[in-house]
């Protein structure tokens, strides 16, 4: 996995503030295409389907509209709570997490499927693990106080 720093702004006093964090992994490549791509590809061929089966063929378009939003509405929530982060750790991709605000990040690391971001905060002086879980929805954070990994 590779940890790249997207610059946003400069501080008054000349030092650089980091505002996201995007992760890579070793497959992503220019000539690759990036397996949530194709994923998406699919999602809209099956709905494609659907709408010339039950809407062209059958001439039943309201089913075929209904069971295309269902199908998309599944590969939406598919993605976002199941595969989003599977797909950036396994097999290549994208994705973009912002630093809070006055928090410099230090490092990110995987455990098993979820992805845990490392901030420092200056101004309480601790350090703050946070658990990037599927969909988003079970979240860990582990703060250690009096951290201060910059003076070392």
């Amino acid at each position: 996995m590779y940890v790249g720093r997207s610059v946003e702004d400069v501080g008054m006093n000349g030092k650089v503030r980091i505002r996201s964090v995007f992760l890579t992994t070793p497959l992503q490549g220019e000539g690759l295409v990036v397996i949530t791509y194709l994923y998406w590809l699919a999602v809209i061929a099956l709905m494609g389907a659907v709408l010339y089966g039950a809407g062209v063929k059958a001439q039943n378009w309201k089913v075929g509209i209904v069971i295309a939003l269902l199908i998309l509405l599944v590969g939406w929530a598919t993605y976002f709570f199941r595969l989003q982060q599977v797909f950036v750790k396994r097999y290549g991709g994208v994705m973009t997490i912002r630093v809070p605000e006055g928090q410099h990040h230090m490092q990110a690391t995987w455990k098993d499927d979820n992805l845990w971001i490392e901030n420092y905060d200056p101004k309480t002086n601790t350090c703050v693990f946070s658990e990037y879980s599927k969909g988003n929805m079970l979240q860990g954070k582990v703060t250690i106080t009096n951290c201060d990994p910059l003076s070392r």
